[in-house]
């Protein structure tokens, strides 16, 4: 069954005033809980915001881009679902409880992952 990545930029709820993240959170948190009683739910959170650190190949290691000038990734879901349409339906979901857009992208099959 096919997997999809929700995901969101970071900043994407920084126009929720402080005293709505409470409510928020709560909505984000349901839909989470009905994901995972629907048996859709793999993994998922929100990441710090920070730059984040590059490992090459050769092993060394580069900052990464800086938020304020290039987007990066601000949280994410991983759901199993039959279709791309149960897919938008979910994100839909979660765009309505976050408050924000959501992007969604099917995860390549890997039969060795």
């Amino acid at each position: 069954m096919p997997r999809y990545l929700i995901s969101f930029d970071d900043g994407s709820m920084d126009h929720i005033p402080e005293a709505h993240l409470p409510a928020v959170s709560e909505a984000a948190h349901a839909v989470l809980r009905e994901a995972k009683s629907a048996g859709v739910w793999i993994f998922g959170g929100g990441l710090q915001r920070q730059q984040s650190s590059i490992v090459n190949a050769d092993g060394s290691v580069t900052n990464g881009p800086v938020p304020e000038t290039k987007a990066v990734l601000g949280g994410f879901s991983i759901i199993e679902v039959p279709s791309h349409a149960d897919a938008l339906r979910w994100a839909a979901k979660i765009a309505q409880a976050c408050r924000c857009a959501q992007e969604v992208r099917e995860i390549m099959f890997d039969p060795e992952s």
